[in-house]
């Protein structure tokens, strides 16, 4: 296993903060992490895995437009309206056995004026796209079950083991149509290559539909809740700031297949994510001596991001769809103020990406679970 040495850089926890009851401590703070000089990223989907599609895999829209609006359309460009249909020629349609799946409406008007849904498909490769329209008169578990059964005829691919989703508005529904198929729902905003397409096609696909409605507003908002009081079964004993150079943090993604540690990873090629090996990426480290039980019940939360609220004088962890908990407190002042701060400021630099690790001891230099992270803005539609 590759070792995870946080020193030097390792920011301690000062005296008073914790994680579950309060153990006073000593440990003063080290210097603050600092915003990386070198970082190079592109957060856009990956363009070569979006322009892959060809006329015979783009169906006619099941939505009719305005037929008084024009739209010039270069050549070279596809037809906003059109949908997509789309499986990699060299991909086993076997081994597609997850799916990200977004149900909602759109800023697109149709001929009555009404907004237009859209069913928007794919795995977290891209190697399964697929979009629909749908007139809102129509939205229920039915057509939506349907409407996945008909992606499998289609594509000629089996149904998904497991189908992801974001919105908690569609719960009851997507909950429905999965069930139904025989499909395991799991709400969760780990769907970062559906999120990251959904902007994409906000810039490149609805601002040019003839019937897009600039400064119209998501019809269903994502949820924010206040956080709630962390679970028995979740609580460390001790955390601390601290920083890997992304070398060190692939070394860690590497171990989650080659060991059995808990975790989660991101394929950041596929995300367009282009990071110079020395650059710092933030995380928070968790001690517990019950470390292999605590990561066994994060490896079950489909765990999103952790951020530092420095209002509360606290770290949130948001899981799932929209589930946030109370993960760490801390005594508020000056010195934490500014700690925190910069842990998040660090945090923006890198475009959202950082890590949660549990370990045993804050000075061991192994992972018992390694979830690597990345905190994206809500989706434009």
């Amino acid at each position: 296993m590759a070792t995870l040495s946080f020193n030097p850089t390792r920011i301690r926890t000062p005296g008073g903060l914790h994680l579950c009851k309060p153990k006073p401590r000593s440990l003063p703070f080290s210097q603050s992490i600092k915003t990386p000089k070198r970082f190079s990223a592109d957060f856009r989907i990956n363009q070569q895995l979006l322009r892959r599609f060809r006329s015979n895999s783009v169906s006619e829209s099941s939505i009719s437009v305005p037929e008084e609006v024009e739209v010039a359309v270069d050549e070279d460009e596809d037809d906003p309206t059109l949908e997509l249909a789309y499986l990699d020629s060299e991909t086993d349609p076997e081994s597609i056995t997850e799916w990200e799946l977004d149900f909602c409406s759109r800023p697109i008007l149709d001929i009555r004026g009404k907004k237009v849904w859209e069913l928007v498909a794919c795995d977290n490769s891209l190697s399964l796209q697929y979009t629909k329209y749908f007139p809102n008169n129509v939205i229920n578990s039915i057509t939506l079950r349907d409407a996945i059964s008909s992606i499998t005829e289609e594509l000629g691919v089996p149904l998904p083991e497991k189908i992801r989703f974001f919105r908690s508005q569609m719960q009851t529904i997507i909950t429905k149509a999965c069930t139904e198929l025989g499909v395991k729902p799991i709400p969760s905003k780990r769907c970062l290559s559906l999120l990251l397409w959904l902007e994409e096609r906000y810039e490149t696909v609805y601002t040019r539909h003839p019937g897009f409605q600039k400064g119209s507003k998501p019809l269903l908002a994502l949820d924010n809740p206040f956080p709630m009081e962390l679970p028995d079964n979740l609580f460390g004993e001790r955390w601390a700031f601290v920083q890997l150079p992304f070398s060190a943090v692939q070394e860690e993604v590497s171990n989650l297949n080659a060991s059995f540690m808990f975790g989660s990873s991101l394929d950041l090629d596929l995300l367009g994510i282009e990071i110079d090996d020395n650059t710092m990426i933030p995380g928070l480290s968790v001690a517990s001596s019950r470390a292999q039980p605590l990561a066994a019940w994060m490896n079950g939360m489909e765990v999103y991001s952790v951020e530092a609220d420095t209002s509360r004088a606290c770290l949130i962890l948001s899981v799932g769809i929209s589930t946030r908990y109370v993960y760490a407190t801390y005594k508020k002042n000056p010195v934490t103020t500014a700690e925190a701060e910069a842990w998040e400021a660090a945090k923006k630099a890198c475009g959202g990406l950082h890590f949660l690790a549990i370990q045993d001891d804050l000075d061991s230099e192994d992972c018992v679970g390694f979830w690597l992270l990345l905190d994206l803005p809500p989706p434009p539609v």
